[in-house]
């Protein structure tokens, strides 16, 4: 008979004694289990003692959080929080500086526990620590452990940053800008400032006094990739909270000091793989330098503007400057008229009216005037070639520029804040001082090229500018390092290979529609259905890394997960790092029985995800959540890295529990697969090895060899 829901069989240390093995009841007050813990070793004044967790973490066991312990978990008996809190204050104002050391080596690590953190805030510990540092006296590792301790404790949200004196923030400002100083105060005080920006506004026009961009470039310059992390990560503070005034005076301060060259040479280029959190932070820096764009998109053009109706005529005077102008007034608006529907403006008479639209707003017309200026052959071939042509398939340029801006914007999200946990950044913008521009000129001539092969008219221009959405979309999932690869990988995407791919996308809705075809389908789908399920399995006892998401990212914390080959267990445990193959079940101290498993949510209806849905910087964490819901009324929280990784598991899930899979990646697999195998059925081919099938997210590579005997 299995014990009842609330009571947990634990062991309990203390060092010197035997460990005891109690049933605890989670209906008693943990005052009176630990009165009782504290008699069986006859200790004394139970109330200055706790229990926390003897393996990972070692957090105290509150109240709130006695429900996460399970049945065979180690705790230990320890002093009480506050106890804790009270002796290590002591101890780091002591005179010894042996003692002090210690002191502060145990605080860094209590410091990371909410419960110990209030109890130490409680105490005036912050301001100690602020002392400390203010003095100027430590250096070394006692520094390091001082200024952990201090942004762990800050990191709580106990305390306001707005208390932080301006002391403490030059005294921090001054280890980031000495030319030498050790790497742990080096990343600690780059983190400090971080949050100090992201935390309170005042604060951030303290630290941008006291901090040069060109200091903070240098330190991207090292070889040590997570000082290069940190710095960016500043910089992105720095420059998401500027002023609005001020980001554009900000970035051309960045780009004088040639940020861009240094990025993409010691980071991108550089000899070391990117991993997670630097991917993240240039992804973020790639947004916020592509929402500068955004005042221009939404400023519409004032056709009454001398100055902006003066560039609408410079595009004239660039594409047909070899033309004579008329001396008359009513000639040169004629001839203007007429130039103007060349250039394919949809209002021939007052052009300024096509940019009254926003988005895009100016930014169109600004697209238009580097395209002339800068590639001004290249400008006056599109326009020449199209305004010469009388059988109706001219590409109105004007109006395809307006509307390819527009685009752009929308697959580059210009004007939409960072999404947290996206390391979707591309190398290719990081080459070229004006790499939206040359995204666009690249874009523009594509478009072009699609209407010539698509022998396109006036009436077919919704249908060109979705096929030129939908090159630049599977161009950009390609991630091509630099604009030259960008324009070979757009070479390959010509109207008839995007004609050839939704065919080929389609294949499984269209293809093999007669009854005994069907027939065949119906017949070959439950074996299909059975490999795709021992692979989703056969991956789930592999095992995946998952990221836990904290207050700051770029201190990352993993853990793993993994089915037994018996496939009646979920073992999972915390990592320290992110593992580089598989990892023994011995490592995963923690376990779930299958049979306990009662279902598996995602996204919205996840535990983790509920108050955390309405966040717009959530948004792809919630398509990326899912939970194991198990016996008796326990959760087992995932964020997936990837969409890939998400449709493994959640169908791996599903198919250990008997139910349906049916995520976007089976149906892509299931009607991939089921094609292939109906198509070499009517071959009469024999012993074939089908090649592994790709998932429907190009970025992720897929584990397939599928290997059939046919008869």
């Amino acid at each position: 008979m299995p014990p009842p829901a609330d009571i947990v069989k634990v062991a309990i240390e203390w060092p010197g004694a035997n460990a005891q093995l109690i049933e605890m009841d989670q209906k008693r007050p943990l005052t009176s289990i630990i009165r009782e813990v504290c008699d069986g070793w006859s200790l004394s004044g139970s109330e200055q003692f706790a229990l926390r967790y003897a393996d990972g973490p070692q957090l105290y066991i509150t109240e709130q959080s006695r429900s996460e312990i399970k049945n065979g978990t180690i705790l230990r008996l320890a002093i009480s929080p506050g106890r804790a809190a009270r002796q290590l204050l002591e101890r780091i104002q002591s005179h010894g500086i042996d003692a002090r050391l210690e002191a502060l080596k145990e605080l860094a690590k209590l410091s990371a526990d909410t419960t110990f953190a209030a109890e130490f805030i409680n105490m005036e510990g912050i301001g100690t620590l602020a002392r400390l540092v203010e003095s100027g006296t430590h250096f070394g590792e006692m520094l390091a452990f001082t200024l952990t301790a201090f942004l762990e404790l800050m990191d709580h949200g106990i305390v306001s940053w707005d208390l932080i004196s301006l002391s403490f923030i030059k005294q921090i400002a001054g280890y980031v800008n000495q030319p030498m100083v050790d790497v742990s105060i080096l990343q600690r005080s780059l983190a400090i400032l971080e949050s100090m920006v992201l935390n309170s506004h005042s604060l951030y026009h303290r630290v941008a006094q006291e901090i040069t961009v060109g200091q903070l470039i240098g330190h991207l310059q090292v070889s040590n990739q997570e000082i290069q992390t940190y710095a960016i990560a500043l910089i992105n503070a720095l420059f998401l909270k500027a002023p609005e005034d001020r980001r554009q005076e900000m970035a051309s301060t960045l780009a004088q000091k040639h940020l861009r060259s240094i990025i993409l040479n010691h980071v991108i280029r550089g000899n070391r793989p990117i991993k997670a959190e630097m991917a993240h932070q240039l992804y973020v820096l790639q947004v916020l330098t592509f929402n500068l764009l955004e005042e221009r998109m939404m400023t519409k053009m004032d056709p009454n503007d001398q100055t902006h109706r003066d560039v609408i005529f410079e595009l004239r005077r660039i594409a047909f400057d070899g033309e004579n102008d008329p001396t008359g007034t009513e000639k040169r608006k004629t001839l203007y008229a007429k130039d103007y529907k060349m250039l394919g403006f949809t209002n021939h008479v007052n052009p300024a009216m096509d940019f009254t639209q926003t988005p895009p707003g100016m930014l169109a017309l600004d697209n238009m005037l580097y395209l002339a200026k800068v590639h001004q052959d290249t400008y006056i071939r599109i326009v020449l070639e199209n305004s010469s042509r009388e059988d109706k398939h001219e590409c109105p340029f004007g109006r395809c520029a307006i509307d390819l801006t527009r685009i752009l914007c929308e697959i580059l999200q210009v004007g939409e804040l960072p999404n947290e946990g996206c390391n979707d950044y591309h190398p290719m913008f990081f080459t070229h001082d004006r790499a939206w521009e040359e995204f666009f000129c690249i874009c523009i001539q594509l478009l072009n090229k699609t209407w010539k092969e698509m022998r396109a008219t006036s009436e077919d221009f919704n249908k060109v500018m979705q096929v030129v959405r939908e090159q630049i979309t599977r161009a950009l999932a390609m991630k091509p390092s630099s604009l030259d690869q960008l324009k070979n990988k757009l070479r390959g995407l010509n109207y008839s290979e995007i004609l050839r791919l939704r065919q080929s996308e389609r294949m499984s809705q269209d293809d093999f529609q007669s009854p005994p075809i069907i027939e065949l389908r119906e017949r070959i789908q439950p074996e299909i259905l059975e490999l795709i399920k021992q692979q989703r399995l056969n991956r789930l006892c592999e095992g995946s890394c998952f990221r836990k998401v904290g207050n700051r990212r770029r201190q990352e914390k993993f853990w793993f997960c993994r089915l037994s080959l018996n496939h009646k267990v979920l073992h999972y445990g915390d990592l320290d790092e992110s593992p580089q193959g598989e990892v023994p079940f011995e490592m995963l101290s923690d376990k779930i029985p299958v049979s306990d498993i009662k279902s598996v949510v995602t996204g919205k209806d996840c535990p983790h995800m509920k108050e955390k849905s309405a966040l717009k910087q959530n948004k792809e964490v919630l398509e990326l959540a899912f939970s194991v819901l198990y016996d008796p009324d326990e959760t087992l929280n995932f964020v997936a890295p990837n969409k890939y990784e998400y449709c493994i598991w959640t169908d791996g899930l599903c198919a250990l529990l008997g139910r349906e899979m049916s995520s976007d990646l089976t149906r892509s697999d299931l009607d991939t697969l089921i094609s292939m195998e109906m198509k070499l059925r009517l071959l009469d081919l024999e012993n074939i090895t089908i090649p592994e099938a790709p998932p429907p997210v190009p970025k992720e590579p897929s584990s397939y060899n599928f290997t059939y005997n046919y008869s």
